[in-house]
C-alpha cells in the first residue's frame, strides 16, 4: 500500500468515526440537537443546535461556551476580553449574538463546513481563556488593575526602578507615598509558584535598598483556580513582601488606597 493510499484509508476511517460518534435529536420540532464527538474542558461532548432559517440553516451553541466560562469565574465583559473573543470568532467566521451565543448561518451546500467552523470556534474560545498562559496572565493583570481602580487606589502602571546591583526591575504597579502610607509596589502573580516568588523576592530585595527605607511591597496572588502553596506565602512574608490572595484582596484595600 502506498503512503497516499494509506492516508486516504485513515481519512476515510476518520470520517466514519465522526459519523458514528455524532448523534442527532429533535428538540421541539424546530430545533435539532447535534452531539459531536469533540469534548470541552469538562470532558463533556460539545453540542450544537440547528434550525431552518430562510433557505438555509442557523447553527448555534445556545450560549453554552460563554455561560460556562462566566460560571467558572472568567469575566468576559471587559473591553480587552470582548476584543479577544471577537478576534477569535472572526477567524472562524462565527458571530456572537445578543444572548452571548456563538452562531453561524449555512446553506445546504456549506452545512458541513459551517458546522465544523462552529465546533472549532467553541474549542478555540475555551482554549483562549483557559489554556493560553500568556493570555491568562494578561487577563489576571487586567483584573488586578480593574480592582485597584474600583478601590480608588492611585497607581502608576509598569513602574521601573534601578536596584543596588545596577539592574533595572519593572513592577506592575507603583503607588506613591501618602501622609498615611509609604511608597508601595504591587505585583500581580497569576501562577504563585516557588519560582515566581523567588523572582519577585530577588527584584524586591535588590530594589528595596535603593528606595525609601519604609517602602512596602505587595504580591497579589491568583487563587481562583488553585490555592496558593503555603511555601509561597512563607517565602514572600519572610522577605517583607505582603502576600494577598485574590480572594482576600479586600483586606488590603485600605492600605493600598491610603
Amino acid at each position: 500500500m502506498t503512503m497516499v493510499a494509506e492516508i486516504e484509508r485513515l481519512v476515510d476511517s476518520y470520517r466514519l468515526w465522526l459519523r458514528q460518534k455524532t448523534a442527532v435529536k429533535d428538540i421541539n420540532g424546530s430545533w435539532v440537537e447535534i452531539t459531536t464527538p469533540f469534548i470541552d474542558r469538562h470532558n463533556d461532548a460539545l453540542q450544537i443546535y440547528a434550525k431552518r432559517s430562510g433557505d438555509g440553516y442557523l447553527l448555534t451553541d445556545d450560549s453554552q461556551v460563554i455561560h460556562d466560562l462566566e460560571a467558572s469565574g472568567c469575566n468576559l465583559q471587559t473591553a480587552k476580553r470582548r476584543d479577544l473573543l471577537k478576534i477569535t470568532l472572526a477567524g472562524f467566521g462565527v458571530k456572537l449574538n445578543e444572548h452571548n451565543g456563538l452562531e453561524v448561518k449555512a446553506t445546504p451546500e456549506t452545512f458541513a463546513a459551517r458546522k465544523h467552523d462552529l465546533v472549532q470556534a467553541m474549542l478555540a474560545v475555551n482554549d483562549l481563556f483557559y489554556l493560553a498562559q500568556p493570555v491568562v496572565e494578561s487577563l489576571f493583570l487586567e483584573d488586578v488593575a480593574a480592582w485597584l481602580d474600583a478601590a480608588e487606589v492611585r497607581f502608576i502602571p509598569n513602574v521601573k526602578f534601578t536596584g543596588i546591583t545596577g539592574y533595572d526591575h519593572q513592577f506592575h504597579f507603583g503607588i506613591p507615598k501618602s501622609r498615611r502610607e509609604p511608597e508601595r509596589i504591587v505585583e500581580a502573580i497569576n501562577r504563585p509558584t516557588k519560582e515566581g516568588a523567588a523572582d519577585l523576592i530577588f527584584r524586591w530585595t535588590d530594589t528595596r535598598d535603593a528606595r525609601p527605607s519604609d517602602a512596602k511591597a505587595y504580591a497579589i496572588l491568583n487563587d481562583r483556580e488553585h490555592s496558593v502553596p503555603p511555601a509561597v506565602i512563607d517565602a514572600l512574608s519572610n522577605y517583607g513582601i505582603e502576600p494577598v490572595p485574590w480572594n482576600l484582596r479586600t483586606q488590603a484595600e485600605a492600605k493600598l488606597a491610603a
